[in-house]
């Protein structure tokens, strides 16, 4: 039996409810304008509304920008890429980079160093494959009901097209995640890493990246690097998206809210040396 009240039935009868996900996304959108959520709560709103027509190819790290471990690497090899990426977890191919045979976690290459006689191979955690179609929903409840917080990605030939973790997944709902990047006792914008590239904030105003290397770019219609980039780009820019300016390579490090955060930012090679 219908429990509604007569003003209730006549109000959804005069304002019926969206029929849409866009029509739902606008109506929080209202609901922020009226002072009844605030922007935090509709962004994570959205977040998730959206999170049920996206699939795991809309977010994963496409192949070519995966950081993967060789199983046939030395081990001073792999404590470099695992210093220098500062991941958690690590696809582990042999033969092929398309042929992963497992997941190796940061931590656990602490007991090769304690026992070299260790196999690297006895460390590995089976990995998950997941298809591109895979619904972001049901690809978040799996990584709730089990421990492996990273999946590999496979097209429909059966090739490695990507990997996926929790963090992505979530981000889609609330944003970017403080994480190693997001150092409380860095005050500055531009820093120099040991490799030579450099880790760059996006809302380096443009003047100040022309000053510290000697540049020349545009600052008419956009103030800062990431913006000026992101029109560059013509698009939104996702972590592992790169483009070339003036010679100099960025790289996508980390976006929040359709802005870039940290680029990694490598000169070109007569600069370079």
């Amino acid at each position: 039996m219908d429990k509604r009240g007569l003003l209730q039935k006549l109000a959804e009868m005069l304002h019926p409810g969206p029929d849409s996900t866009e029509e739902l996304i606008a109506s929080l959108s209202e609901a922020e304008d009226r002072h009844l959520i605030n922007t935090e709560s509709r962004i994570m709103l959205e977040g998730v509304l959206r999170l049920a027509s996206m699939t795991a190819g809309d977010v994963m790290v496409a192949a070519p920008r995966m950081d993967v471990l060789s199983m046939d690497a030395p081990y001073e090899e792999l404590l470099y890429t695992v210093i220098d990426t500062a991941h958690s977890r690590f696809p582990v191919y042999e033969g092929e980079r398309d042929n992963i045979i497992g997941i190796l976690l940061a931590k656990d290459l602490l007991k090769l160093q304690r026992a070299p006689e260790l196999n690297l191979r006895a460390l590995l955690r089976p990995p998950v494959f997941v298809p591109e179609s895979k619904g972001l929903n049901d690809l978040l409840r799996e990584f709730r009901g089990n421990r492996n917080h990273l999946a590999i990605v496979i097209d429909e030939f059966g090739r490695v097209a990507g990997l996926i973790t929790i963090e992505d997944v979530l981000e889609e709902i609330v944003g970017e995640i403080e994480d190693e990047f997001d150092d409380e006792e860095d005050d500055g914008d531009i820093f120099s890493l040991a490799d030579g590239t450099w880790r760059i904030s996006g809302d380096t105003p443009i003047a100040r990246i022309n000053e510290t290397f000697d540049l020349q770019l545009s600052d008419e219609e956009v103030d800062t690097v990431g913006g000026l980039i992101a029109h560059e780009m013509g698009h939104v820019p996702k972590r592992g998206d790169v483009h070339t300016l003036q010679g100099w390579r960025y790289e996508v490090l980390h976006a929040r809210g359709g802005a870039v955060k940290w680029f990694k930012a490598r000169a070109p090679e007569s600069v370079a040396d």
